[in-house]
């Protein structure tokens, strides 16, 4: 029995583990494009993001230096948050 415990519990250790993976990033960079129709986001360094249905347009323009916080769904990155930085 109690090596039964010792395995499940060392079993949720390590499955919990995996979750430290699926932790928000963020980055910090410039907007060359940001387009409210079609929801999408595009640094200066080419990185891309996807804008959920709930964005609100804090006045994004390109030039506008923006700290992004996203997270992969799938084999795209969605923005979480999107803050305008002096």
């Amino acid at each position: 029995m109690r090596k039964l415990i010792m395995t499940a519990a060392a079993a949720a250790v390590l499955a919990s583990g995996g979750a430290a993976f699926a932790a928000v990033k963020h980055i910090t960079g410039m907007v060359k494009t940001y387009d409210g129709t079609a929801m999408s986001l595009v640094l200066d360094d080419g990185s891309t993001f996807t804008l959920p249905k709930t964005f609100k347009d804090p006045g994004l323009k390109a030039g506008e230096k923006v700290r992004v916080s996203w997270d992969m769904s799938g084999k795209h990155k969605v923005a979480e948050a999107v803050k305008i930085v002096k």
